[in-house]
């Protein structure tokens, strides 16, 4: 995955936990739309990997 693309997810993942899910949409939708079929399959990882992460927190609170 390009260091761009991690970057933009990790900050809509923060923006996600702040509550701020339109600003997450605009910073992760453009990497994800123009990421080709690798970065795709890497990209859906992460954000599987993130979402698991995601809900156990909010378990935890």
């Amino acid at each position: 995955m390009r260091p761009s693309t991690l970057r933009a997810l990790k900050r809509a993942a923060e923006l996600t936990r702040q509550n701020r899910f339109t600003e997450a949409v605009l910073v992760a939708e453009p990497v994800i739309l123009t990421a080709d079929r690798q970065e795709g399959d890497e990209i859906r990882g992460w954000l599987l990997g993130h979402a698991a992460e995601f809900a156990a927190e909010k378990e935890t609170r």
